[in-house]
Formats: C-alpha cells, sequence, structure tokens
C-alpha cells in the first residue's frame, strides 16, 4: 500500500499503515517528535506502537542531533538468520532434546556465560578485530567502565523480553537458525547514563517530552555519545554473531559436519543509529524498532512465538529512508497480554512449536502482536519477500 501522510509539527508523518489503526500515545509520539527543531523527517513502518523513549516503527531522521531516549537502551538490538543444507526430513519427531542442548549452550534471561566464550573455538565465528574492539572499552562512560567483567560473560547470552532464538523451516523445507538479541547489560547502562545526560541540557528544557531530549554535533557530550552507541551497536552485533555460532556448533554436532553446513549469515539492527545522506544532506537516522531496507539489504521481519518470519530485500524507497519494519508489531500490551490470554491460550496458540508454554512468557502469546501478513503486505514498496520461515523451535528467557 503507498503512505499515507498525516499532519506533524515542523514535518510531515509519513505512515506505512492507516493512521486510524494507530493508538493515541503513539500518534502522541510522533507529532511530539515531527515537532523538533532538528527533525529533517519522520517515516512510520506498519508495525507501529507506542513504546518507551519513542513510538516503536519510527525512523526519525535529524540534521546535526541525535535523541538517545529515542534509540532506547537496548541499542543495537536487531536479528541474525542463517541457513542450512539440513531439512525438515532431518529433524527428529522429538525436538525437545535439540532444544535442551541450544538452551544449554547459550544463557537465557539473566543469564550469563560462567567464562567469557572464547572467539577461537567457534569455527563458525568469523569475527575480526576482536582484540580492538574491547580495548575500546576502556573509553566508554566511566560509569560503564567496571561492567567489563559482566560484558565479557553476557557476550553470546539472549536476554529475555521478546528475545530469542529459533529452529524454522522454510517453505522449501530448509532449516535456518534465527536468533533476536541486542547489547544486554552493557548497552542498557551506556543508554541510561547518557539519557540523563540529555535531559539536563539548556536546550532540552523546554521540548514537550523529556525522552526527546537530543545532543547536537560538534560538542564533547554528543562526540561521547556517539563513541558509546557505536561501541553498544558494534557490542549487540558481535553478541548476536557469538550466538549464531554457538547455535551452529550445537546443529552441526547433533547432525554432523558433513550433512550440515551454513551459508553465509544475515544480520541487521533494529534500534540504531546511522549516518545516511538523503539529497544531498548528511543527516543522523534513528531507526527505533525499524531495519534498513536499502536497494538490495536483506533483513529479517519476525512475527511472534509461532507466526512465522520473513526474510526480506530492500527496495531503497528513501520516501521511508530505506527503511521497513522490524516485526509484527504488538497490538497488546505485556500488561494486557497477560491478563486477557491464559495458559491454555499459549499452548493452543503455539501448537506444533517446540516451546514455553507456561505463565512466564504469556505476554509473548502471538495474540498480544499485529498480524504478521498484513504487516508485510503494507510494506510491499519497501521490500520484497526472500522466504518464508515457520518455527520449529522457538527458545525464550
Amino acid at each position: 500500500m503507498p503512505y499515507q501522510t498525516i499532519k506533524g509539527g515542523r514535518v510531515p508523518i509519513r505512515m506505512w499503515t492507516d493512521p486510524a489503526t494507530v493508538e493515541d500515545l503513539a500518534l502522541d509520539q510522533l507529532r511530539n517528535v515531527s515537532s523538533l527543531p532538528w527533525v529533517e523527517g519522520l517515516a512510520v513502518m506498519p508495525d507501529v506502537h507506542y513504546g518507551k523513549g519513542a513510538t516503536v516503527g519510527s525512523v526519525i531522521a535529524m540534521r546535526d542531533a541525535v535523541s538517545p531516549a529515542a534509540v532506547g537502551v537496548d541499542i543495537g538490538c536487531g536479528m541474525t538468520a542463517a541457513k542450512s543444507t539440513l531439512t525438515v526430513e532431518d529433524m527428529p519427531d522429538d525436538l525437545s532434546g535439540l532444544r535442551s542442548r541450544l538452551e544449554k549452550a547459550i544463557p537465557v534471561g539473566r543469564g550469563s556465560h560462567k567464562q567469557a566464550v572464547d572467539p577461537s573455538g567457534l569455527p563458525n565465528l568469523k569475527e575480526r578485530g576482536w582484540y580492538d574492539f574491547w580495548k575500546a572499552f576502556e573509553d566508554l562512560h566511566p560509569a560503564a567502565r567496571p561492567r567489563l567483567g559482566r560484558a565479557h560473560a553476557q557476550m553470546g547470552t539472549l536476554g529475555g523480553g521478546n528475545h530469542f532464538l529459533e529452529l524454522c523451516a522454510d517453505d522449501d523445507g530448509a532449516i535456518w537458525l534465527v536468533l533476536h538479541s541486542g547489547s544486554r547489560n552493557i548497552g542498557n547502562e551506556l543508554a541510561e547514563q547518557h539519557i540523563e545526560v540529555a535531559r539536563r541540557l539548556p536546550h532540552n528544557q523546554d521540548l514537550p517530552d523529556d525522552d526527546l531530549a537530543v545532543f547536537i554535533s560538534g560538542t564533547p557530550k554528543m562526540d561521547a555519545y556517539r563513541h558509546d552507541l557505536f561501541w553498544a551497536q558494534e557490542y549487540a552485533r558481535r553478541n548476536r554473531a557469538v550466538m549464531m555460532a554457538l547455535a551452529q556448533n550445537v546443529v552441526t554436532k547433533r547432525f554432523g559436519a558433513r550433512r550440515c553446513r551454513w551459508d553465509q549469515a544475515i544480520s541487521c539492527h533494529h534500534n540504531y543509529v546511522a549516518e545516511e545522506v538523503y539529497d544531498g544532506v548528511e543527516l543522523l537516522v534513528t531507526r527505533k524498532g525499524a531495519i534498513r531496507a536499502g536497494a538490495g539489504d536483506l533483513g529479517i521481519i519476525p512475527g511472534s512465538m509461532a507466526t512465522g518470519t520473513y526474510i526480506v530485500r530492500g527496495l531503497g524507497n528513501e520516501t521511508a529512508y530505506n527503511s521497513a519494519s522490524h516485526g509484527a508489531g504488538r497490538r497488546m500490551s505485556r500488561n494486557q497480554a497477560r491478563k486477557h490470554f491464559t495458559v491454555d491460550d499459549l499452548v493452543e496458540q503455539t501448537k506444533g512449536v517446540e516451546c514455553r508454554k507456561d505463565s512466564g512468557v504469556i505476554d509473548e502469546i502471538p495474540g498480544a502482536y499485529k498480524d504478521l501478513e498484513t504487516v508485510i503486505e503494507a510494506q510491499s514498496d519497501l521490500v520484497e519477500v526472500v522466504a518464508h520461515l515457520r518455527q520449529l523451535i522457538c527458545i525464550k528467557g
């Protein structure tokens, strides 16, 4: 569907969904963002919903400014997926054993590795610059520096909430691994420190929402934030790469290296900032619950615990700042979902998927999310579908 435009503050708001379906709180957030003096444009994806700091599913293009609360506290959160040579015919009827092996290899929730992962022991991990990356920790915000040990231990861990690790099959029967995670505690620590700094700056005192406080280019505080932001984004990417390698190791050992080989992984952030140029103007583009979908870019758009995932290729639509949705998007808050659904509902809605089916994940029930097919259809001018995956195993924290 073509986008619709609604009136904003300084800039119009371009929406790839029906504005009438967007909750009032999210519309208020979007109007506040569109009123900021630094905003050059605002695009809204079809998975849009109210979020902490800024609207989930928003793409905020600013000139010489960035809002740390709009980026959020899970800096660099995103997706990674890899296709294998295995097929559904290779899978056992009972997947609980494979699920247990994956859960043993990758800590979930608040869990950490007892010892930091040694990247040299993971043959599928092709990471470079490991030493230089960790050396840069010394230059992060002083409040974060005591967290070095924890950051090491959480490298290669999933976290909780809507983060997940899945074993999936595409429509041709090929087996994939798909995971969703971010920068763990260290990203949160860095974000919280800089958000508080931004809120106290004089130029942010008259904003309609203090969550929209910004740093201005050419200032020491902006330089410090950008340094920590880009480091945390890199941490998140490496975290997913380590997890993917650990999961691949489990699957390869289970089925044998001769039968199980892996294509190059696809990886994309969906809570991050990128330096991009549009109409000859250098902009800082914040994708809050949105992926980059430049021409030819491969991306990952998941649904929920049992509604599948799409691998997509970007079409390079600059009207949307080369972006697309990051998932189906919530239609219910977590509290609403807990009140509305039961464990029996969860069991029914996740039928056929090897996963948790208890009260601890009711807020992640498929019924709490928007319809993934509708979300994909709404952005046919942003991405094209490469593959459709369905869950066989879903691991959550």
